[in-house]
Parts: structure tokens; sequence; C-alpha cells
């Protein structure tokens, strides 16, 4: 079985996205996406409304980008959202807990809440299930590459995902597989046969971001990050 994933994908639970839960299903739909995990910010509203619409053939995934102590983390098939700011190891147990798959997103990007490589992050990538190789949302330079690299030296399965905050975002960048990764453990042993397949965001497409900043803003629907316990 081929399977086709965008692993990193928003929607307008994320105070950054204007995207519905349902239109993202229906566009990875006709973008020929097998399954589809939506991880917004700290929460997992938005994935259960898009587990709910999605129609037979496409598996949505129960996800959530978790902003950690240590930098952001993605966090996937979960039954309760993580509580973000704890540390990237808290976080991950928490998820394990729940029986849940961990990757690292766009580790070099110094413009959102990457990890970077130090001694920190190669200790945590010892503990995650995955790397971003590829993020159609990183605007020039390296990230990319350095991520790709990243996920080598560690031994580590490389994914490309869109990270898509718009409709039209959704699919722009995927991984191919093969097996059945509706399952924590199905996924695991699919990565295996990972094909990165990179697209990149247009500028256009880029800018809607902190446009939907903006109006989430004066709308009154930016969330305050809960305190760790």
């Amino acid at each position: 079985m081929r399977a086709f994933l965008d692993l990193h994908c928003h929607t307008s639970a994320s105070f950054d996205s204007l995207a519905k839960p349902e239109a993202v299903v229906a566009a990875a739909v006709r973008r020929g996406l097998t399954h589809l995990a939506i991880t917004d910010h700290d929460r997992i509203e938005g994935a259960l409304r898009a587990r709910d619409a999605a129609p037979d053939g496409l598996v949505v995934i129960v996800g959530e980008e978790v902003k950690t102590a240590d930098g952001d983390l993605i966090a996937l098939f979960l039954e309760r959202a993580i509580a973000p700011g704890r540390s990237a190891r808290d976080t991950i147990a928490e998820v394990r807990e729940q029986g849940g798959l961990v990757g690292i997103p766009h580790p070099f990007d110094r413009f959102r809440g990457s990890m970077l490589k130090d001694p920190k992050l190669e200790a945590i990538g010892a503990l995650v299930d995955w790397v971003e190789a590829y993020n159609a949302r990183i605007v020039g330079g390296n990230g990319n590459d350095r991520a790709a690299a990243f996920a080598r030296e560690l031994g580590l399965p490389g994914i490309a995902v869109s990270d898509a905050h718009s409709v039209l975002e959704v699919g722009v960048a995927y991984t191919a597989l093969d097996g059945d990764p509706s399952t924590p453990a199905g996924l695991l042993a699919a990565l295996a046969s990972a094909e990165v397949v990179p697209g990149r965001a247009s500028y256009l497409v880029r800018t809607l971001t902190p446009v939907a900043k903006l109006i989430n803003r004066a709308r009154g629907n930016v969330r305050v990050p809960r305190q760790p316990a």
C-alpha cells in the first residue's frame, strides 16, 4: 500500500490560521493525500473537527504542535491536548503515555520556535521518531538542508511537510511511503520507506499567516498559553 502523508498542518484552531478544518480536509482529499495530521498550536479541537469531517479514504491524525521550554515539537496520535511550557523531555514523556509519536519540526528555522542545533537538540533527537527534513514554509537559507543532514546524522527518518496555515498550502510538500501509517506502530514501521516530496509555499501564501494573526487578535482569539503544572 502506497500512502501519501502531510504530517504538519494547521487550521483556524491555531491563532495564526484562518483555514477551517472542514476546508483543510476537503483540500487534502482533492490533492490525493491519504493521511493528514492536524497539528494546531497547543490544542487539538481543530484536529477533532477535521477527523469528524474526513471522508472514507482520508485518515486524519489528531496531533498538536507543542511549544515546549526548549522549542517546538510535533505530537501525533493524541487523545488529549498536551500543555505547553514544559521541558521537551517531559513533553515527550507525556506524549508517550498516550501512545503517541513525536517529531522535530523545522529545527533550523531561526524565525520560529525551533530547537536549533546544540547539545540539547542532539539529546532530544535521540528521543523522537522523525525530523522534518523539508518544511515548505522555510524561507531562504539552508534550514532544510541542515535538517536533512541532522536526520541522517542521528539515523532518524526525514519527512516533508507543508506546515500549511492556509487551504492553498495543504499538501504542497508531503511524504510518500509504503505501508499503513494509520496507527502509531504502522507509521513507525512505514517511516523506514519514507520518500520526501518537496514543494514550496508561494510568497502570497506565506503572507497569509501574519494577516491571520492580525485578524485573530482583532477577534480576541489569540490564545494565552497555559502555564506548566
